[in-house]
Formats: C-alpha cells, sequence, structure tokens
C-alpha cells in the first residue's frame, strides 16, 4: 500500500492586496482561529501551498503572489446584466438575498456552481460580478506556521465528505461558498471568511 504524502498544515497570516504599491489588509487567521488544510486537493490555490508546504513549525513567511498566479485579471466580460425576474420568488423579487454586496450562490446550465457579487439592482436588472472578489490583485501573505505532519487517513476521508474549506465550514457566516478551484469568498489562500 502506497505511503499517505499529504500534509495537514497549520498556520496563522495576514493577507494584504496590493494596489498601486499599497498594502491593504483584506484577513487575517491567529492561533486562536487559524487556517487548517491538507496539500494536494486543491483546496487553496497552487502557489500558496508551494509556498507553505516546506516550511517548519515556528517558521515565518512573507511573500506576494502576483495577480496571475492568485485569481488571474479582473475580466470586465464577467459582469453580467441578469433579468431581475430571475431572482423573484413567488411573483416578488427576493429583496432577503439579493442585495447590493451580496454574494449569491449561482447555477449555469450545465450544473456547475459558482459565487457572483451583486453590484448593482435596477428596475429591470440585476448587475452580477462573477469575478473572484481578490481578482486582479496581487496578494501579500506574512504569517507563520503552527504546525505541520502528515494528514492521517481519517482527516483526508472527512474532508472529501465535507468539501473542507480549511476553516471549518460552520465558522462562516455565509457558508462556504464555491469549491470550485479554490475560490471561496475572500480569502487568497482559498478558505472562506
Amino acid at each position: 500500500m502506497e505511503k499517505n504524502t499529504h500534509k495537514y498544515i497549520t498556520l496563522a497570516y495576514k493577507l494584504y492586496t496590493i494596489e498601486d504599491g499599497k498594502k491593504g489588509l483584506v484577513e487575517q487567521t491567529s492561533a486562536d482561529r487559524p487556517f487548517e488544510f491538507i496539500t494536494g486537493f486543491g483546496i487553496t490555490i497552487d502557489d500558496f501551498e508551494q509556498q507553505v508546504a516546506g516550511l517548519q513549525p515556528g517558521e515565518a513567511f512573507d511573500f506576494t503572489l502576483p495577480v496571475e498566479k492568485a485569481y488571474g485579471p479582473y475580466i470586465e466580460e464577467k459582469v453580467l446584466h441578469l433579468d431581475r425576474d430571475i431572482f423573484t420568488i413567488n411573483g416578488h423579487f427576493d429583496h432577503e438575498n439579493i442585495f447590493k454586496g451580496a454574494a449569491v450562490p449561482l447555477q449555469n446550465e450545465e450544473g456547475d456552481r459558482f459565487m457572483g457579487q451583486v453590484l448593482d439592482i435596477t428596475d429591470d436588472k440585476v448587475v452580477m460580478d462573477l469575478n473572484h472578489p481578490l481578482a486582479g490583485k496581487d496578494l501579500n501573505f506574512v504569517g507563520n506556521i503552527i504546525d505541520t505532519r502528515e494528514a492521517t487517513d481519517e482527516e483526508i476521508v472527512a474532508m472529501i465528505n465535507r468539501g473542507d474549506c480549511g476553516c471549518g465550514c460552520d465558522d462562516c457566516e455565509d457558508g462556504c461558498g464555491d469549491h470550485e478551484g479554490h475560490d471561496h469568498h475572500g480569502c487568497g489562500c482559498g478558505h472562506c471568511h
């Protein structure tokens, strides 16, 4: 039987975006509420995982992922003007879930699930942005490794069965969002917050 090579990594970090030479704090985790993930499952951005996978407990990190290694460029064509009627329930517009700034789970005809953010609502349209919230931005991660070890078979099975996003989905106010290709609400390493 082949030996398990997936690492279970626990870390605390601060995530900054860098735009026009200025850093802005996007999110942070702490030793009390760390980010935990298992390598090799696409839970995080590939380059994030590569940067931290070889580090040992107690080691610090400070690295920047350029746009093309993070969430890619911001694509204007991913801003859609959808008919407001799509968001009606029993003949009434869904004001409870569809409002400016809301993150909305969507599904296309092929059954693919993804998240969109409501940019605007007009009399007949809902303007929805399907870009990741961090698209078009360089991402700077500063933090330290709390623990790193080989993942157990039980942890791997549990992660697969619940579609783990690293933070423990119960911790996320809005749920985990989309698990496709590491896109979740918010964070650059790929978990939800």
